[in-house]
């Protein structure tokens, strides 16, 4: 399989960078059955930001919204996947580098089965250029 990219929609929330906070943003959700295709974590100032990407949109953001969690304003992303090579993503980062295309942020992980992932953040200004680099719809 090629590598496939799309764009999706994810939303920021803030959470206290404390053990068990990520856990509880994540059960409630779970508990609404809401389904993510990605998350990334990283700390913030004083706390923690967590990105998410749903599956769906509607029920994400009032499963969000009844548990507390405050999500950002839609922001989107490029969702990678792949078969599992050595070199894949940077395969990847190579044909946005080719297009002037600045990567802020990247996660690639090995999905098992001879298959990889990854999520990547351009500036909303690159978006549609990174998508022409790696044959996505914006």
């Amino acid at each position: 399989m090629a590598v496939k990219c799309r764009v999706k929609d994810y939303y920021a929330i803030r959470l206290a960078n404390r053990p068990g906070t990520g856990a509880g943003a994540l059960a409630a959700l779970r508990r609404a059955g809401v389904a993510l295709e990605a998350v990334h974590a990283f700390p913030e100032g004083r706390g923690c930001q967590m990105d998410l990407v749903p599956t769906r949109r509607a029920s994400f953001l009032r499963a969000a919204l009844a548990a507390g969690l405050r999500p950002s304003r839609r922001k989107q992303a490029l969702l990678i996947e792949g078969d599992d090579r050595t070199g894949a993503l940077a395969g990847v980062l190579e044909k946005l580098a080719a297009d002037s295309v600045n990567v802020t942020a990247v996660t690639g992980v090995r999905a098992g089965k001879g298959r990889f992932g990854a999520i990547l953040w351009v500036k909303p200004r690159d978006l549609r250029r990174a998508c022409k680099a790696l044959g996505a719809r914006a």
